[in-house]
């Protein structure tokens, strides 16, 4: 029962994508799409964002070519792909998963034309200078997920008020880990908990940090904003029912997936803008002259069945306010 939704400009819908864009003859565009995630996590999200393209009249195959790298969640490999994209002479890189992609493929090119997307405020890591007029070869959407890293905080502590402390899982080898982490202790610090950090950058790492959260008895998980525990979302909520820890996710496939409770925003309208500023931007428009989208509205989904299945009583506070209750 969804009450709210993210507005941006733009729309679009889905459809399917092919797996050897590259092989076509460059007798038109080419899109290069780079990833920090992984093609199966990534195939519904390139379907809207190839809907976005045919409302614009781009279709893949007639009048554009899409060119696809992914880093797999290895964030070291993503300068090397960027560099192959830029080397292909691509019209322009739309980058997926988060910052690492962008910045990657802006630390590649000052030329070629970039649209991103993005968890974080764009000036704040060093992306563009100015939201409404980005200037330079750089635009996109920011989903601001990192930012709400501290309102997440403050509903786990509405999900667990009795917790005095509570476990945050980081992946260190996000380039802004650091950055957001501090956000998140000074808001632990402000309400008067204390947080545990759990390191995972790795499969066997996400395992490894779920049995030290049994060992400190922690009474809830803090999972932060990361395109690599996106991709793992299926283990992670998996281990989560399995330790019976009370958890609360930054995006909602979390929580239809079968996690407790996600916070975020509707990641489908995001994408639909990088389909449609790339294709603005091979008619001839200039990235920097497109603002960078922003969100208005956060999504704050329950999945009742996994709190009955913990035996956990949510707040009817929370139910109240919830945008989705997953019966």
């Amino acid at each position: 029962m969804k009450r709210r939704t993210f507005i941006t400009l733009l729309g679009g819908a889905a459809a399917a994508w092919p797996l050897a864009a590259r092989a076509q003859q460059r007798a038109f565009p080419v899109i290069g799409l780079l990833s920090s995630r992984s093609p199966d996590i990534d195939t519904p999200l390139i379907s809207v964002i190839r809907q976005a393209l045919n409302e614009k009249g781009l279709v893949e195959g007639q009048n554009v070519a899409l060119d696809y790298r992914w880093a797999e969640g290895q964030y070291d490999r993503l300068a090397k792909l960027a560099a192959e994209l830029v080397r292909q002479q691509v019209g322009v890189i739309v980058t997926m998963g988060g910052e690492p992609a962008a910045l990657a493929a802006k630390a590649a090119t000052t030329t070629i034309p970039i649209v991103f997307v993005g968890g974080s405020d764009p000036i704040r890591v060093g992306l563009v200078t100015n939201v409404h007029r980005p200037g330079g070869n750089i635009t996109g959407v920011s989903m601001l997920i990192n930012e709400m890293e501290p309102k997440r905080l403050e509903l786990l502590g509405e999900l667990r008020p009795q917790a005095t402390t509570i476990a945050v899982l980081v992946n260190t080898n996000n380039p802004n880990s650091e950055l957001h982490l501090n956000d998140i202790q000074t808001a632990a610090r402000n309400v008067a908990r204390e947080i545990s950090i759990l390191h995972a950058s790795t499969i066997r790492d996400i395992d490894a940090a779920f049995a030290t959260l049994t060992q400190i008895r922690t009474e809830a998980l803090f999972v932060m904003a990361d395109p690599f525990f996106f991709t793992r979302a299926a283990q992670l909520v998996v281990l989560a029912a399995r330790h019976a820890v009370p958890t609360l996710y930054f995006r909602r496939e979390f929580a239809t997936a079968g996690g407790l409770v996600s916070y975020g925003v509707n990641s489908n309208e995001a994408y639909r803008v990088l389909g449609t500023y790339a294709a603005r931007i091979l008619k001839g428009e200039k990235p920097g002259d497109l603002p960078i989208q922003l969100p208005t509205k956060f999504e704050l989904v329950i999945n009742l069945s996994t709190a009955r299945a913990l035996g956990f009583e949510m707040p009817q506070a929370l139910l109240a306010r919830a945008d989705e209750v997953i019966e």
